[in-house]
């Protein structure tokens, strides 16, 4: 008798899919398109690239490069994305010429630009923090000084430098944070802004851009749901997990999140109403703030899978890679529940410029109990370069202590990782 998976992969309409992007996110869709069926052509600009080693086929090229999208269609049923660096407007004659891309180029275009997609957000009723569009060569938005008074209506940041002591009237009220629009990933591109030096700094540096600036959110936890939705509208949702960041960059993932039922409705609630707006094919993963008071604020959308997503590789039923390819493959979708109690993901970030595979440090690594080790194959290190990750799959007992004991993990990982 045939396996779900081999059953449901006999029925796929697509057995070939092209993927623009060719790093770590392209390559663990790998083991999933095997178990499927399905082939998989990477459109990626460097032979070494993660993804090259598992594709059935390859074309060299920048990720937005069009003429060589239309050539990876050529050969391929439908074509998704591995990141978001791509040229829409571009695109678009391809789409009109019959090239399925899911998600949809309709589907990202709402996304792809921040201001863009907090606009979006805000069109549904989606809770964000404050936002607002700036040219940094401008006057910051008024909203960002602790006092606008009726005397100072159009205060300007060359004015408010000035005046002596942040408790001015008109004074800048710090921290908040800027990003630029388009491109910005791992941190990069992300600002927070404490000071009137840092401003300053930042303005020299992103002269040119085209920015968001938000208001800084205090928040309790950062949390993330990983979710996808098929053509035929059925949606499935990941277990809500914690994420923590060090320097914007994800640093640790706990899944499931400790976190109420009504938080944990509402986060489900906020991922529905997103896709289904979209109309969206495919896995996205949506980024939460998570106050002090219990509230939720919509932070950023990735419309591909996500970094916080990887934990289902090892701790779920169907990983978020199968997901996405059961997704855009027209599959029914698979299950997203636990198959443990719980999971840790740690990163494994680069600490130096270096050419290594660090073998025996992951030898160590994956000595941890219940550990599984997923390197990346980058041929290059660099200080803050995702170079793989670490699961730790939990027993209910370790669940049972909470985020203490996953620190505890997520420093033994790193201990091992970054000991000289």
């Amino acid at each position: 008798m045939k396996s779900n998976q081999t059953a449901a992969s006999s029925s796929a309409k697509f057995k070939r899919v092209g993927v623009v992007g060719g790093g770590q996110l392209a390559s663990m869709m790998g083991d999933a398109a095997r178990a499927l069926g399905i082939e998989l052509v990477v459109q990626t600009p460097h032979a070494t690239d993660p993804a090259v080693s598992v594709a059935a086929g390859v074309v060299l090229a920048a990720v937005d490069d069009v003429l060589a999208t239309a050539q990876l269609a050529a050969g391929c049923d439908v074509i998704t994305f591995e990141n978001e660096f791509v040229d829409l407007d571009g695109l678009r004659p391809l789409e009109q010429q019959g090239v399925l891309f899911q998600p949809s180029l309709s589907s990202l275009s709402p996304l792809l630009d921040k201001y863009v997609q907090r606009c979006y957000l805000q069109g549904l009723g989606l809770p964000t923090p404050r936002f607002w569009e700036w040219d940094c060569s401008a006057d910051l938005p008024p909203e960002l000084f602790k006092a606008v008074a009726i005397d100072f209506p159009a205060i300007s940041v060359s004015d408010s430098l000035q005046m002596e002591g942040d408790s001015d009237a008109g004074s800048i009220d710090f921290p908040f944070v800027v990003k630029v629009r388009r491109h910005g990933y791992d941190g990069q591109g992300t600002f927070i802004v404490n000071d009137r030096g840092s401003l300053e700094s930042i303005r020299a540096k992103l002269q040119g851009h085209s920015l968001l600036v938000e208001e800084f959110v205090p928040f309790d936890r950062e949390l993330a749901v990983i979710a996808a939705r098929s053509a035929n509208g059925e949606i499935a949702i990941y277990p809500i997990v914690e994420t923590q960041q060090q320097n914007q960059v994800c640093r640790l993932v706990i899944a499931p999140a400790d976190i109420s039922l009504d938080v944990k409705t509402e986060a489900c609630a906020i991922a529905r109403t997103l896709l289904n707006s979209l109309q969206a094919v495919g896995v996205f993963g949506i980024e939460l703030f998570l106050t002090a008071d219990n509230k939720l604020l919509v932070n950023e959308i990735a419309p591909r899978t996500h970094n916080s997503g990887h934990f289902t590789i090892d701790a779920c039923e169907t990983s978020q890679f199968e997901q996405h390819l059961r997704a855009v493959c027209q599959l029914p979708l698979g299950n997203s529940a636990l198959k443990c109690a719980g999971a840790v993901m740690v990163n494994l970030l680069g600490y130096e410029s270096a050419q290594s595979d660090y073998l025996a440090k992951r030898k160590q690594l994956a000595q941890i109990s219940g550990a599984f080790v997923h390197w990346y194959g980058k041929k290059e290190s660099r200080p803050g370069r995702k170079l793989g990750h670490v699961t730790v799959v939990l027993d209910a007992d370790k669940v049972a202590q909470g985020r203490s004991s996953a620190e505890d993990l997520a420093q033994t990982v790193e201990s091992i990782w970054y000991a000289s």
